[in-house]
C-alpha cells in the first residue's frame, strides 16, 4: 500500500476551503525559494512575505566580515540583520576553520554540497568534528558553542533562522572583525 494514498488534505493541515495554516504557508514559501531560484542579487534577497523564486546559479556569495578569509555568505531570503525569517548560504573553502562561536538565534543547517564538519564545545577540537553529507540537516539551538572546518574540500550549507543573525566568537581573538581592527605590527628595526 502506498503511504501517500492514506493522507487527506485535512491530514496535511489544509482546511476545508483549501487554506494552509500560516506556519505551513511560511514553510512552503521558504522551501519554494530554496528549490526554485530566479535571478537576484545578494543585496536584494527574496522577501519572505511574497511569492518569489531564484535560480541556484544566481546566488551571489560575498565575503562576510565575521568569517575568516575565503569563507563567504549569500543572502537568499529576508534581511538577516533585521528581525524576521531569513535564509542564507555559507560557502567555506577547503581547510578553512570557523573557530568556536555562538549565535543568538536558533538555526537549521542543510548541507547543499560538499561535506559539512561541525563540532560542539567552547574550544576547537578536531576529534569532535562530525561529518554531514549533502542533504543532511543539523538543528542548532541559540547560544550553542560550536565550530566548523572544511576537511574534504569546499562545502555549502543553507542556514534558516529568525533574525537578527549574529555571531559571537568564544575567544574574541578568533573574531576576524577584531583582526581587521588590530594595528599592523611593524617590522623589527636594524
Amino acid at each position: 500500500m502506498d503511504i501517500l494514498t492514506t493522507f487527506t488534505p485535512h491530514d496535511m493541515g489544509i482546511g476545508a476551503r483549501g487554506q494552509l495554516p500560516t506556519h505551513l504557508a511560511l514553510g512552503m514559501l521558504v522551501l519554494t525559494a530554496a528549490l526554485s531560484w530566479a535571478p537576484f542579487s545578494s543585496a536584494q534577497s527574496l522577501s519572505p512575505n511574497h511569492t518569489a523564486s531564484a535560480r541556484a546559479e544566481a546566488v551571489d556569495f560575498e565575503p562576510f566580515a565575521a568569517f575568516p578569509p575565503g569563507a563567504e555568505l549569500a543572502k537568499v531570503v529576508g534581511e538577516p540583520t533585521g528581525p524576521g525569517p531569513y535564509v542564507v548560504r555559507v560557502k567555506v573553502p577547503d581547510d578553512v576553520k570557523l573557530m568556536p562561536h555562538i549565535h543568538p538565534e536558533d538555526r537549521v543547517y542543510t548541507v547543499i554540497s560538499g561535506v559539512f564538519y561541525i563540532g560542539f564545545g567552547r574550544t576547537f577540537d578536531a576529534a569532535k568534528l562530525a561529518a554531514y553529507a549533502p542533504g543532511s540537516v543539523v538543528v542548532l539551538p541559540h547560544d550553542t558553542p560550536h565550530f566548523h572546518q572544511a576537511l574534504s574540500g569546499e562545502y555549502i550549507t543553507q542556514v534558516t533562522g529568525t533574525g537578527p543573525l549574529g555571531i559571537e566568537y568564544i575567544d574574541k581573538r578568533d573574531d576576524p572583525r577584531n583582526v581587521a581592527a588590530r594595528p599592523a605590527m611593524s617590522a623589527p628595526g636594524p
